[in-house]
């Protein structure tokens, strides 16, 4: 017996097939993936960023080749570390739609299959099979959709933090022989 409160998942695993137990986990990590990053950017990056650019202006020199270069380097870092889960946002999001179309197959094969064993070509009985089959597409591309609009947005957040960062920096070696 299904306690209660798991009814509702056991109908839509039910209604769906195991593919969507799949899509669910990879959702889960993808949106848990994300508000790690949306919380690193919220608390530890700002700090660093702070943190960063006391650094620039203990520094005497700030107009020399290497002191650029050495500007350049700990503006690259401190990014790297922002875009650090980046490529794996991405894949989950690619994966998304990939295990929507492999429960639309097995789906799809599961109904042509229940068919050929009943020997009884029931518009009915291939209705609800087919909808059945494309539930963990729907799943898998909005899940995949909402990531991909997470995904862009964390990059552009990347590329106007980079332009932030180097024109915070510029204005604090500024005001530092002012």
């Amino acid at each position: 017996m299904i306690p209660l409160w798991l009814e509702p998942l056991a109908r839509l695993i039910d209604a769906g097939g195991v593919v969507l137990v799949a899509i669910g986990v990879v959702a889960t990590l993808l949106f848990a993936m994300g508000l790690e990053r949306w919380w690193y950017f919220r608390f530890t990056h700002r700090r660093a960023r702070r943190a960063l650019i006391h650094r620039w202006i203990a520094r005497p020199d700030h107009a020399s080749w290497s002191a650029l270069t050495l500007r350049e380097v700990w503006t690259q870092e401190l990014l790297a570390r922002l875009r650090r889960t980046l490529p794996w946002l991405k894949l989950l999001v690619g994966i998304c739609p990939l295990l929507g179309l492999l429960g639309t197959v097995t789906g799809m094969i599961s109904v042509f299959d229940s068919l050929a064993l009943s020997e009884v070509s029931q518009a009915r009985a291939m209705a609800d099979g087919v909808a059945r089959a494309t539930l963990p597409t729907l799943a898998g591309m909005a899940v995949a959709v909402a990531g991909l609009l997470f995904t862009t947005r964390l990059e552009q957040l990347i590329r106007r933090e980079d332009q932030k960062l180097h024109d915070r920096m510029a204005r604090a070696a500024e005001e530092a022989h002012a």
